[in-house]
């Protein structure tokens, strides 16, 4: 029977720490309004150094698709 209890906690030690990080974000999310980690700007809103390399990344391959 002893077994069987040291089994229990371990997988509550497990559960505990897989579900930590979701636990932080609801905590987070509903700390400040629907705002998870402060006041942030929409997504395209700021220029981006990696966007506009993936943009030209994506062009340049649809140019060198398209001449075949």
């Amino acid at each position: 029977m002893g077994g069987v209890t040291e089994l229990f906690i371990i997988m509550l030690i497990i559960a505990t720490a897989a579900f930590l990080p979701l636990g932080y974000f609801i905590y987070k999310y509903t700390q400040k309004n629907g705002e998870p980690f402060g006041n942030i700007e929409p997504h395209g809103d700021s220029p981006s150094l990696v966007n506009d390399l993936a943009e030209t990344a994506i062009h340049f391959i649809k140019t060198k698709l398209g001449k075949k």
